[in-house]
């Protein structure tokens, strides 16, 4: 699947830009989406940026991973379109390298301090971007520049380990957020209503191949938000389960147990990360959960209730995951009919691990795609693979999200929405996405749990979306212009 490729590169100020040589078939595509273009189509005026640091109250361990802080990456994007409107988007995400950019030869501060100089290297790349049009044919084209920058950087760095595609994703996603809202701001609409043939100058065979001929993303992404949807509650692979796992109380007046959480925010969606390393600790760690959700549930009255499981990619093979569910089923057969679906079990390099075939297991329970999900190229090859699910995520960008989720409901995939530890605007263009995509009932949202004073100066202008009632976001208030953050 080709790309077009006008792209900027270079490390100085706009000016010193260099653009680079097309390929000829690649000047016609280009010209024929000139004489294409719309009047409600966007060109840059500038792109600015900036930085945020917490601390958690308390760490989160996924993955083999433990993280205690968060540095969020806020972008403004100034835009006009060719009648002559302009607006201010803005986009937010957490730079999540302890996820996006794992490492046993790079440290977490290296890694940290690459994304920080990659958004530099994107700020000033998506600022020399001079042509007019859509936010989705602004990312796609910029994209291979951000991967050549991300390469650049790797090597200018001597890091031990490229930036990795994922990682290039994360940095890049608060940039194209900010053009998506830009864009809807501009035209004095909600985003999700900018995905047909009224604004956009290809139909969606351009970018997911020839089954798409003459269908748009509108078909594919409701223009109102559903009134409200599930959370998941993260249960951290080091998070107390019951009063006797916590050695001192954090005190702040937030739960700190899974059963106080559960009778706070009435929750009924539990997302267990498990570590992958040890078959009898990650199953007796469910059973636990089980019990304790079990007892807590027992004594609200509420009898149904779900659970998905998170790997983090951490299972040596799919002989580890089919056997996690027949002792899952064989110690415990209640938890089994309550699993909605396990979340990236094996390693996310799927082409140097073909061997894991996820057939047997998606026949139990779905199994869905995370951190392998960079593009179409990796969907299709999770498909062939036996995955089933697809976990959208707004820090992959709002055009990959709607894209992936364009590519999910066609093959008829398992869709879910999951979370970064997005706090503040990043959690409300999460929300954004889960209420927006058909097929999805439930959003991961954790930062109300590790990292809530992300989120005070949020919580009174949307209160439905970080005040849980019910175990529920009242996502209905997202019906503003652009995003609908601000």
């Amino acid at each position: 699947m080709s790309r077009r490729t006008f792209l900027r590169a270079g490390v100085l100020a706009p000016p010193l830009f260099k653009t680079m040589t097309l390929k000829k078939p690649l000047e016609k595509e280009r010209a024929r989406r000139k004489r294409s273009s719309l009047p409600t189509d966007i060109r840059l005026l500038d792109v600015r940026y900036d930085f945020e640091e917490y601390k958690y109250r308390a760490p989160y361990q996924f993955g083999g991973r433990t993280v205690d802080q968060v540095t969020l990456l806020n972008v403004h994007a100034r835009v006009e379109t060719a009648s002559g409107k302009q607006a201010l988007g803005f986009g937010s995400m957490p730079l999540g390298n302890a996820w996006s950019f794992p490492s046993q030869v790079v440290p977490y501060d290296r890694s940290l301090e690459a994304m920080k100089q990659l958004a530099t290297e994107i700020a000033r790349i998506t600022a020399a971007y001079s042509e007019t049009a859509h936010p989705i044919d602004i990312n796609w084209e910029l994209e291979p520049a951000y991967l050549k920058a991300a390469t650049e950087l790797s090597r200018k760095m001597n890091l031990s380990e490229p930036i990795p595609k994922l990682c290039t994703l994360v940095v890049a996603s608060p940039f194209d957020a900010a053009i998506h809202d830009a864009h809807g701001k501009a035209n004095g609409i909600n985003c999700y209503q900018a995905y047909g043939s009224q604004y956009m100058s290809h139909d969606l065979s351009f970018y997911l191949g020839p089954e798409f001929k003459g269908e748009y993303l509108e078909q594919y992404v409701l223009k109102k938000p559903t009134e409200s949807i599930y959370l998941y509650h993260s249960i951290g692979a080091s998070d107390p389960i019951f009063e006797s796992d916590i050695k001192h109380r954090i005190g702040d007046g937030l739960p700190e147990t899974l059963a106080e959480w559960i009778q706070s925010d009435g929750v009924t969606h539990l997302k267990i990360k498990l570590n992958g390393a040890d078959l009898k600790v990650d199953i007796d760690r469910v059973i636990q959960i089980d019990k304790a959700t079990t007892e807590a549930q027992s004594r609200r009255g509420v009898t149904q209730w779900k659970y998905c499981c998170d790997f983090n990619e951490r299972c040596k093979d799919v002989q580890y995951l089919l056997t996690f569910l027949e002792e899952i089923k064989k110690q415990s057969p209640a938890i089994l009919p309550r699993l909605q679906y396990i979340e990236q079990p094996t390693a996310r390099d799927l082409k140097s691990n073909l061997q894991n075939v996820m057939h047997a297991a998606a026949k139990i329970v779905p199994v869905v795609i995370d951190e392998s999900l960079v593009d179409l190229e990796s969907y299709q090859l999770s498909r062939q693979l036996g995955y089933t699910g697809v976990a959208l995520k707004a820090c992959k960008g709002q055009t990959n999200a709607l894209l992936m989720a364009a590519a999910g409901q066609k093959s008829k995939s398992f869709l879910c929405v999951q979370d970064l530890t997005c706090p503040g605007a990043s959690l409300i263009h999460s929300a954004g996405l889960a209420a927006h995509i058909p097929g999805v009932f439930t959003i991961e949202g954790n930062s109300r749990q590790y990292v809530p004073s992300a989120n005070e100066k949020w919580k009174d202008r949307f209160p439905s979306i970080f005040n849980i009632r019910n175990g529920q976001l009242g996502t209905g208030v997202l019906t503003g212009l652009g995003l609908g953050v601000v």
